[in-house]
């Protein structure tokens, strides 16, 4: 698809394209559409995954928060959707994005996988692009 946009009204004509939220919060993984990176997993719920839908933008239900969440609403760092894939069963939700402003996760680095365990030894393997500190007060 070419524009975010399409995603959504792509989806209105009933072509059984539904995630089945009859169990709740459902897994959405952000992968950078362009390399494939994984960048972060959340959590949503028909809520946000219409938000999602028609914005074109990534939203999530944050857990600690108890509330919509739209992803760089504070820092900038918004995710622009390029396309949705669902599992098999309907209960995973796959968004292929492009991560504008460099970070995904909260603590300033590219992807929230940034610890490896590698042969035997732990490293740090996504670069930290922001100071948190300074982006959310905390």
């Amino acid at each position: 698809m070419s524009s975010t946009h399409n995603v959504g009204e792509a989806l209105e004509d009933n072509s059984g394209f539904s995630p089945d939220f009859s169990k709740g919060l459902l897994p959405a993984i952000a992968q950078d559409s362009d390399n494939g990176e994984v960048l972060m997993l959340a959590y949503m719920n028909e809520d946000a995954w219409r938000k999602t839908l028609e914005t074109g933008e990534a939203h999530y239900w944050s857990r600690s928060r108890k509330e919509l969440w739209h992803k760089g609403g504070t820092s900038g760092n918004v995710q622009k959707v390029r396309s949705v894939r669902l599992d098999c069963d309907n209960d995973t939700i796959l968004l292929l994005i492009e991560q504008i402003g460099g970070a995904a996760c909260h603590t300033g680095r590219r992807s929230c996988f940034y610890r490896e365990l590698k042969q035997g030894s732990v490293r740090e393997c996504s670069p930290q692009v922001f100071d948190p500190k300074k982006v959310y007060g905390r």
